[in-house]
Formats: C-alpha cells, sequence, structure tokens
C-alpha cells in the first residue's frame, strides 16, 4: 500500500501527481477549477501547498550561462534569470537584479565558462566579480538596437536635411476657371456633381409641392434611398462624400516620390512618368500629368510631409535589397545633399557587416572611423561600446546569443499574468524551473 498512497493521505500518488501537473500550468485558482472538472474537488491553497512543497530540480552546473531581467513589477521591481545556453532550460531565478546577487550565485559555480548578457552594468559588475574566469558576451541583438537608437538620434539632428532641397516655390498666378458662387469643392461642369444639383433641386421642388417621396420616388425613376438622401440634404455639397472623395487611384502609392521629386526642382511631368515606371507604376502618363498640373494650379503648392526622422532610420537600418524602388530612390536624394546621413549610412552598414560575419576583430577600426565624423549620437554609442569592449568583441565573434533568455523572459510574462499579479516569487520560480 506504501506505494499506492501515503500516510494520512486522501490521495493517491497517482492523483497527486496529476493534481501537481495541473497546479505547474495553472497554479492554484485556474488549476482547482480544471480538477473539479476531472471529478477531483480541491481547494485552490491545496494546490499551491502541493507545488511549494515540490523540491528543486536537481541541474548540472551549466558551462555557458545566460542572464538577463525580468519584471515582477514593471518599472519598480526586478528579478534575474539565469538559462543554460546550451540545454535551453532555466537554470535559476533570483529576486532581485543587483550585481552582488549575480556574483553570489556565479562564485558558487566555478564551472561556468561563458556569460551571454546585454550590456546592463549590474549583470557585468556581477558577472566580472563572480565569475572572473569566464568569456563575457554582449549579445548581438541589444547591439543592434543600441545602433537603431543611436541612428535615430543622429537622423533627428539633422531634421533639416530631410526637407526638400529646392527652394520655396514661387506662388503662381490663380488661373481663369469657372467659379461656383456656392462655394462647392466640386467646380460646375463635374459631371457627377452637377447631376447630382439637378435631382436635389428637383427632389426638393415636389417635396415643397406636396408630393410624398414614394410619388417622387415614381416620378424621378430613382430608388427610395436616394430619394431620402436628397430629401434629408440641406444642400448638395452635403452628398458629396464617398465614392467621390478619397477614390483610391493608382497614381496614390508614388505621390510622396513624385512630390519629393517637384520640392527638388523636378517639374516637368514626362519625366516624372519616366522615373516612376520602374519602380511599378501601371498607370497612365496622363495621371501624373494632372497631378502636376493641379500643383502647378495650386494656390497652395502641394508639398511632400518630409519623412519622420525614424522612418529614414529604418531605410539606413535595413538592408538595401529590402527597400522598394521608391524608398531607395528617396534616401538616395537624402544622402547626396546631407554629407552627414551619408556617412551615418555606411558606419551602419560597416557595423551590419562586422555583425553578421563575426568580423569582431574589426570592432576597434569601426570606432576610430566614427570618432573622425560628426555624429554626436554614435560617438555617444561608441564611448558606452569603448566600456564594455571585450564583451562586445566576444559577441561579434563568438556564436554565442542571448536569444534563448529573451524567450524564457516571455515565458515569465506569461505565467506571471496567468496568476493576476497574486502570487510571489517562490511560486513563479516553482513554475518557471518545474513546468516544462
Amino acid at each position: 500500500m506504501s506505494g499506492l498512497t501515503r500516510r494520512h493521505s486522501r490521495w493517491t500518488e497517482r492523483l497527486r501527481s496529476t493534481l501537481v501537473a495541473i497546479g505547474l500550468a495553472l497554479a492554484g485558482r485556474a488549476g482547482a477549477r480544471m480538477a473539479r472538472v476531472f471529478g477531483v474537488s480541491v481547494s485552490r491553497s491545496a494546490v499551491l501547498r502541493l507545488l511549494g512543497a515540490l523540491p528543486d530540480p536537481e541541474t548540472p552546473a551549466p558551462r555557458v550561462v545566460g542572464v538577463d531581467e525580468y519584471a515582477m513589477r514593471k518599472g519598480r521591481v526586478y528579478g534575474t534569470v539565469l538559462v543554460d545556453v546550451e540545454t535551453r532550460r532555466p537554470v535559476d531565478l533570483l529576486p532581485d537584479r543587483e550585481a552582488s546577487t549575480l556574483a553570489k550565485w556565479l562564485a558558487k559555480r566555478p564551472g561556468i565558462e561563458v556569460v551571454c548578457r546585454d550590456r546592463a552594468p549590474f549583470f557585468a559588475e556581477g558577472a566580472t566579480a563572480g565569475a572572473p574566469q569566464a568569456v563575457q558576451v554582449a549579445d548581438r541583438w541589444h547591439l543592434w538596437h543600441n545602433l537603431g537608437e543611436a541612428a535615430e538620434r543622429c537622423v533627428a539632428d539633422h531634421r533639416a536635411c530631410l526637407r526638400g532641397t529646392a527652394p520655396e516655390p514661387p506662388r503662381p498666378v490663380e488661373p481663369d476657371a469657372p467659379t461656383d458662387s456656392s462655394g462647392s469643392p466640386w467646380p460646375t461642369g463635374h459631371r457627377f456633381a452637377d447631376r447630382t444639383r439637378v435631382n436635389h433641386a428637383a427632389d426638393h421642388a415636389l417635396l415643397a409641392a406636396g408630393h410624398s417621396r414614394r410619388a417622387i420616388q415614381r416620378q424621378l425613376g430613382m430608388t427610395y434611398r436616394t430619394v431620402k438622401l436628397h430629401a434629408d440634404a440641406t444642400a448638395p455639397e452635403d452628398l458629396f462624400r464617398g465614392q467621390w472623395q478619397g477614390r483610391p487611384s493608382v497614381l496614390d502609392e508614388y505621390k510622396p516620390y513624385l512630390d519629393d521629386r517637384w520640392n527638388q526642382g523636378c517639374t516637368n511631368a514626362w519625366k516624372a512618368w519616366e522615373e516612376i515606371v520602374p519602380l511599378g507604376y501601371k498607370g497612365s502618363y496622363q495621371r501624373v500629368r494632372a497631378y502636376f498640373r493641379a500643383k502647378r494650379l495650386s494656390t497652395d503648392p502641394v508639398t511632400a510631409p518630409p519623412p519622420s526622422p525614424r522612418t529614414v532610420a529604418g531605410w539606413i537600418l535595413r538592408h538595401p535589397d529590402t527597400l522598394t524602388k521608391a524608398e531607395q530612390l528617396r534616401l538616395k536624394a537624402l544622402l547626396v545633399h546631407c554629407p552627414e546621413l551619408d556617412a551615418l549610412t555606411g558606419h551602419v552598414r560597416s557595423f551590419a557587416k562586422i555583425l553578421t560575419e563575426r568580423h569582431g576583430q574589426r570592432l576597434p577600426e569601426w570606432l576610430d572611423a566614427v570618432r573622425n565624423d560628426n555624429l554626436p549620437g554614435l560617438h555617444t554609442l561608441a564611448a558606452g561600446i569603448d566600456r564594455d569592449r571585450d564583451a562586445v568583441i566576444a559577441g561579434l565573434t563568438l556564436p554565442w546569443n542571448s536569444g534563448v533568455v529573451e524567450g524564457h523572459v516571455n515565458r515569465i510574462k506569461m505565467l506571471k499574468r496567468q496568476m493576476f499579479g497574486r502570487a510571489g516569487f517562490l511560486l513563479l520560480r516553482k513554475r518557471v524551473l518545474l513546468y516544462r
């Protein structure tokens, strides 16, 4: 009988192991609800007591360990998760992210050879103090993310270059054109607008004469819904919406590029049409000519809004082959106009080559090249990399990274939200280490 149950226990060992598995997967309240589905009446406290009685798993000392932070209360309370990068299993959870706590944990495991981390100073200090023999590896994703933030700051510093290079065009003379005294956005002579005005006037004339809407429908040959729309509209201009305004055009996708070319002084519609055809434009030349004519005749010339610093930084950070033809042309025009952003693009692509090909030994050369250009945003990044140079070079050379650790951080978020913030560190640690 000793193999079936325990002394004074109401559960068999098989039922106990089942409740433990439910508790690890769903924690207390949800676990108790699931157990009732199986016909077992158990309280959430009993499920939590079962989890608390579980011993910690016996895990061999890792050779390559990944370190990252997780939030117990975002912005206030943080802990540390440690993962065996080779087996991809969590090894331990620490209740804080202090350098001293990490150093004590590492000092008890002298077999650790590699520590993968981000560039947070407390992890660097803890790894140096607790495992001085280990090689510290800065994560490549975090390096690229830091470079992206620095590139966006550099682009923001040269925001003036994002505007068009052409001077402000002279205010054109208003052409002689028929005007509409009603102030309607649709001029007289527009086929749809004229027809709507005629039908609206006829509808209201018959209503004023005392005819019903059904009679007007039969007399004018309209649907009842159209008669109702005309009757409810005070003026025909109230009906100028929907399909007549904002109708998509095959030229819409290429208007930002045409606006940039207009701002740069290219007012020849034929030349602009020849430039957008290789980019995939399938429409006619007449559409481009009409768009340029509207610009030329407008009292307020249409100008393309300048791209945001984040958009331009995205163009610079992405591989050139992934940019559309329009994005490539807009970026090329911008780099020709702004030598500083041209230099930034060169540095970003050089770093991308170092990162993807793992040529970490070329990092000092890259840092020297950055310092020779007037790019304060990159200078700040270079100074930070210089303080952590050995770990960054290792990260750009060795195959290790913190990707598996980031996956476990996301898993911790899921477990923490599943418990609705009601459980403490001990229960969270049990579920992270024991739940597979």
